[in-house]
């Protein structure tokens, strides 16, 4: 199970790394396609609409395995990086973007599916948080690794680096990933069968509302941490790697609490944390010091709620919806990823880049995810063992 947990994570490492390096990279990427900042942003928003679109793989996916489904959606990934790389101008590059993404809503949902197959009973969302974790390290590292790349060498090597992951990640699912049956063949409409109902609604709502409220400021943290807290640009790369390692943290503490508590409030604890945030980024002048604060307790809370919310929708697709399931958390995600960067660039050129008010965008977002989390978790998680399930624990 190690193995193929690790093999998953290398899948989430690709995917992290792609989605979230060009926020690190945008200055330079910018620069080279000699569009402004603002501009730039269709960069992260063309990603997170192939996240989108992409997810409607599955639906013709539904009678193959999940360990071929994803090789064939790191094959993908393989070939979007690729094109990024060799883009010549903006529009091109948009597409190659767009490309990578396609995939990436589809893997994460067939990724939590062979998790919780292959999960001891009772530490599901451990299994899960630790697929997940690649994608925390993925910010922690290869972001930091990637803004470093642009600013010394080239922002193109860092999506070369990527396709190489991809394809070493092709070997590795192959090698170490078992076979596990394909999810029961409800037929296409019998996929969505589970979306009929209120509760996974009101989960995908507060999993797009509350990403585009934290990425109306994330989508432009690079710029912020130097005009607001006064880094210089070879700095970036360490506070990308303070934020990564947030979201390491952040993510396995989500799963940790999830296995022993409610699953929508413990991601509400956490959209709640992400509110603090982006109202502190907002009110408080910034300086070193406070911007590095603020960085870590957002990105802590982004993926303290990625674990639990990534559950909550794989049990509402139970019966052949698993997949549809688990991917439409992150069509959310990417969704909201997309909606949150065209908002904070609004903010911008509203404010005269004034980049406090990128979080300003953003917390109306953030506060109505915290509200849909705390409703669902009273109406739907009311009757649950939760208390029987806490551990004593020694001080």
């Amino acid at each position: 199970m190690k193995k193929s947990l690790f093999a998953l994570a290398c899948g989430a490492f690709t995917y992290g790394a792609a989605e979230f390096v060009m926020m690190g990279i945008l200055t330079q990427a910018a620069r080279d396609m000699r569009v402004s900042i603002p501009t730039a942003g269709n960069f992260i928003s063309a990603y997170a609409i192939g996240v989108c679109v992409g997810t409607l793989m599955l639906i013709f996916g539904r009678k193959i395995g999940p360990k071929k489904l994803i090789v064939i959606f790191m094959v993908i990934a393989f070939l979007g990086d690729l094109f990024s790389a060799s883009a010549p101008n903006a529009t091109l590059l948009v597409i190659g973007r767009f490309i990578s993404g396609l995939p990436h809503g589809a893997f994460f949902g067939t990724s939590a599916l062979v998790a919780k197959t292959l999960a001891e009973p009772g530490k599901e969302a451990k299994a899960v948080s630790l697929t997940i974790t690649g994608q925390t390290v993925a910010n922690m590292l290869g972001v930091p690794a990637g803004t470093l790349i642009a600013e010394h060498l080239s922002w193109r090597l860092a999506f070369l680096i990527l396709a190489g992951v991809a394809a070493l990640t092709v070997i590795l699912v192959a090698a170490w990933v078992p076979r596990i049956d394909p999810v029961e063949d409800a037929g296409i409409l019998g996929q969505f069968k589970f979306l009929t109902k209120p509760g996974p609604w009101i989960i995908l709502i507060a999993v797009f509302t509350g990403n585009t409220g934290i990425f109306s400021w994330w989508s432009y943290v690079s710029p912020w941490l130097q005009h607001v807290g006064g880094y210089a640009s070879g700095l970036v790369p360490l506070l990308m790697m303070l934020a990564g390692f947030a979201m390491v943290v952040g993510g396995l503490v989500g799963g940790h609490l999830t296995d022993r508590w409610r699953s929508a409030g413990t991601a509400g604890l956490g959209q709640c944390l992400s509110v603090i945030g982006l109202v502190l980024v907002f009110f408080v002048p910034g300086n070193k010091i406070d911007t590095a604060i603020f960085t870590f307790i957002i990105s802590f809370a982004l993926f303290f709620i990625s674990t639990p919310q990534q559950l909550l929708m794989a049990e509402a697709g139970k019966g052949g919806g698993e997949l549809i399931g688990g991917a439409a958390v992150q069509v959310a995600f990417n969704l909201g990823n997309a909606v949150g960067s065209a908002v904070g660039g609004g903010m911008l050129t509203m404010s005269g880049m004034n980049y406090h008010f990128t979080a300003l965008g953003g917390i109306p977002f953030a506060l109505t995810a915290t509200i849909l989390l705390i409703i669902y978790s009273l109406r739907y998680e009311t009757d649950t063992d939760a208390f029987e399930r806490l551990q004593i624990v020694d001080a």
